[in-house]
């Protein structure tokens, strides 16, 4: 008799604990972090087609910042933000301009010496151009793939507002030899 209620505390214990444990994977995945996989090569040379990375949903974008978001209802896009609300975004002669103020980007110098003497990475703009508005909105940023030249971003399809941003992303975990945290750049 004590046997039989031994096993049935024994499996009691175990159901609770893979209770607990199911619903912990549930909030960390829905609430906290999430995987995601890179489609496409919008983003090379910081990421590749097929890599793997996690996603935090933890906090709001900071500029530079490598973001997750929802372009359309079937399709999350990867791209890194460029301007935050209140900014004036430019391009003249591959260099960037934020409120009138030159920024590096070094996470492009590697693909920019590559291209030699075949124009610049990223063409001419500015933010009047492409939105017609001369600072962007609050709620809203503007995001560019790291591959300027392959990159659907907000040149085209607009500025992207805070609610369709799933998070930043820093880790990849697959595959083993690229694993590790991208680096941020100010």
């Amino acid at each position: 008799m004590t046997k039989i209620k031994t096993e049935k505390n024994d499996l009691w214990e175990w159901i609770k604990a893979l209770v607990v444990a199911f619903g912990l994977a549930f909030i960390i995945r829905f609430f906290l972090f999430t995987p995601i996989v890179v489609d496409g090569e919008s983003m090379m040379p910081t990421l590749e087609n097929g890599e793997r990375m996690i996603v935090s949903k933890i906090g709001e974008p900071d500029r530079f910042d490598i973001v997750v978001f929802h372009a359309t209802e079937d399709k999350d896009y990867i791209k890194r933000v460029i301007g935050l609300p209140g900014d004036h975004i430019a391009y003249k002669d591959d260099q960037l301009f934020i409120n009138g103020k030159a920024h590096n980007e070094p996470y492009l110098d590697k693909f920019k010496s590559s291209l030699k003497d075949l124009g610049t990475l990223t063409e001419d703009f500015t933010l009047e151009e492409l939105t017609q508005m001369s600072v962007i909105p609050e709620g809203f940023v503007f995001v560019m793939g790291d591959n300027r030249r392959n990159s659907t971003d907000s040149r085209i399809i607009g500025l992207v507002s805070m609610d369709e941003i799933v998070g930043n992303t820093k880790l990849t975990i697959w595959p083993i030899e690229d694993m590790g945290f991208k680096e941020k750049y100010k």
